[in-house]
């Protein structure tokens, strides 16, 4: 999963879930998380659908949170939409700090600058490498809101276009982007996964390997 809606777990849950699944892959674990939009799964899943506004502010919530759980603090968590009496998180995650944290999402005013403060990566949706280039420079902007480092988020894309019906679009997008800084895409499947994935390391991953 490249990440969770935030409205689908309770914070102090998920970050006990990240912990146990970075321990038991020996510190190879990652928390994605963004406010969530696919409003029909959640009304089919029986999640409380709310508004879009108290999605980012559970969203700020739940980041700080899994930092909380994630250090040498282990007192409560006071918030507007949680409330933790403990943030003991035991056994810890083995990734020192902490498991990386992907904010999800390319709203420029709100999900962006949340992954400024809180991420150490970001994903945005690749609809062009001009659209990207755009995006990146707001989190840059939001970083220097923040007195924080943009180098040190880690910048990933999300790719839309379905990538096997044009492969060499999509290389030549991949190229584009990898100037940009981003050093991972990730890529949804149009057709049977199986037939996907064998197309993909056929036709697309000998070729992005040669982008760098």
């Amino acid at each position: 999963m490249l990440v969770t809606g935030v409205p689908y777990r309770h914070p102090g849950l998920l970050a006990k879930i990240v912990t146990t699944l970075d321990v038991l892959s020996g510190g190879r674990a990652r928390l994605g998380i963004g406010a969530s939009w696919y409003e029909r799964e959640q009304a089919g899943l029986g999640v409380p659908v709310v508004p879009v506004a108290e999605r980012f502010e559970r969203l700020e919530e739940t980041l700080q949170i899994c930092k909380q759980m994630w250090s040498d603090d282990n007192g409560p968590y006071q918030g507007r939409h949680y409330q933790l009496a403990e943030t003991l998180c035991e056994p810890a995650p083995l990734s020192r700090p902490h498991p990386p944290i992907l904010v999800g999402g390319g709203g420029e005013r709100k999900t962006l600058r949340l992954a400024a403060r809180y991420g150490d990566a970001c994903n945005v949706f690749g609809t062009g490498p001009a659209d990207v280039a755009r995006k990146l420079d707001v989190l840059r902007s939001h970083c220097e809101a923040e007195a924080t480092d943009p180098d040190r988020i880690t910048k990933t894309v999300l790719a839309v276009a379905p990538v096997l019906a044009d492969v060499d679009g999509f290389l030549a997008a991949a190229a584009e982007c990898a100037a940009l800084g981003v050093t991972e895409i990730a890529v949804m499947p149009d057709r049977h996964p199986v037939e996907f994935t064998e197309q993909l390391a056929e036709r697309v991953v000998p070729r992005l390997a040669e982008i760098g």
